[in-house]
This record gives C-alpha cells, structure tokens and sequence, in this order.
C-alpha cells in the first residue's frame, strides 16, 4: 500500500504577524502580503495532488485552505480544533510588550509544556486537540493520500512534536513556522523498523521558507 502524507500549513500574512502582535485566538484576516503568500503556495501544493483540505476557523487559516481547496476542485473541512494557542491576556499585545510585562512566563514558555501564556493553554493541551483533529481527518483519506492542514504556527509545532514522538521539552529545537509555508510528513510503511506508536516520518520542515522571516505567536 502506497504511504498517505500529511502536510501543515500555515496560513498567510496578517496585519497583526507584520506587527509582531500575538493574535492567539482572536480572528484576524489576512493582508494582502498574506492573499498572495496563500496564492502562491497553493500552486506548488497543488502538485501534491491532495486529497482534502481542513482548516481551522480562524478566518486566516479559514482563507488560506480555501484558495487550495478551491484551486483543486476539492472539498474543504473546517474544525475548531485546528485554533491556535489561546493565549488569554497576551493576545493583542506586542512581543516587546509580554517580554516586559511576563518576563520569566516568556522566557520559559518555549521550553516548558506547562506554562499556560497568558493564562491560556498549554502547549500539550493544544497539541491533543490538533492531534485529534488530524486523526479524525484521516480516517477519510485513502492509501497514497494526501492531507493539507490548513492552520496556525504554534499550533501546528505542537502538533508536530507530538506526531514525531519527541520530548514536549524538545518541541522548541523545530523552528518558527513562516507564513503560508508547509512542512510535510510521510507515513511510515508497516515493515518498516520503527519506535511503538511512532507512525510519521518528517519529509520538508518550513518548506520554502527561505528567505522569508519567520514571524508570529510562537517563539
């Protein structure tokens, strides 16, 4: 049987990434920067040939699985699940102002699975619902498929973490996903020598994300 593949995107420019402001949660559309990333990233997508899109709906990532979905002539799934971190009080500030204002909660939260930024969720609480969200996903995608996550920067590395098997503390060694940039994951063949429940093997990371910089809510 053909493996399936999984490829996470994340979706395109917005005015608040431009300003190096944490959106988290709140429902800010993309810019036009972030229209044509989505646009332009859709059409090297679509020779993956995908099987389906979902996406969160968070009109940013809503938007960018639309122009693939579209582009493709395929159907497209929204799920809350997919959200980006929610963040409580942080969401709406700049990165200079959480760093003055929650400086030893910034300082640790790349590397500690139990800081809630924010008062918000923790990095493995956002990993189990996008996780789940995936699972269910590809319970519908056939041998050979593929899938495209259409989602948000945080929110796909913890997901990634989680689907490589790695160490929550380690989640931080995978960069800052860039706007509408993808990294993709192949399954791994049944006969293959692999570690218990370890299913995914990394393919791309921040797949053309060069020279673009790496700007949003994650750290």
């Amino acid at each position: 049987m053909k493996a399936r593949r999984l490829v996470l995107w994340r979706h395109g420019q917005t005015v608040w990434n431009a300003e190096n402001r944490h959106q988290g949660q709140i429902d800010i559309p993309l810019n036009d920067v972030g229209r044509e990333q989505a646009r332009h990233a859709a059409q090297t997508l679509l020779a993956m040939k995908p099987t389906h899109v979902i996406a969160s709906d968070l009109e940013r990532a809503l938007e960018t699985g639309r122009t693939l979905s579209d582009l493709a002539g395929i159907g497209l799934t929204v799920d809350e699940r997919l959200r980006e971190t929610f963040a409580g009080e942080w969401q709406g500030m700049t990165r200079d102002e959480i760093v003055a204002k929650y400086p030893a909660d910034y300082a640790a939260w790349g590397g500690d699975s139990e800081i809630r930024p924010g008062g918000g969720e923790t990095r493995w609480e956002v990993s189990d619902r996008v996780v789940a969200a995936i699972e269910s996903a590809l319970v519908n995608i056939p041998a050979g498929g593929t899938l495209v996550v259409a989602s948000h920067g945080g929110a796909l590395r913890s997901a990634l973490g989680r689907l490589l098997g790695l160490d929550p503390r380690q989640w931080t060694i995978l960069g800052v996903l860039a706007n509408a940039q993808w990294s993709v994951l192949t399954e791994l063949d049944e006969n293959m020598p692999k570690l218990p429940d370890l299913k995914w093997r990394l393919q791309e990371y921040n797949a053309g994300s060069l020279p673009e910089p790496a700007i949003g809510d994650d750290k």
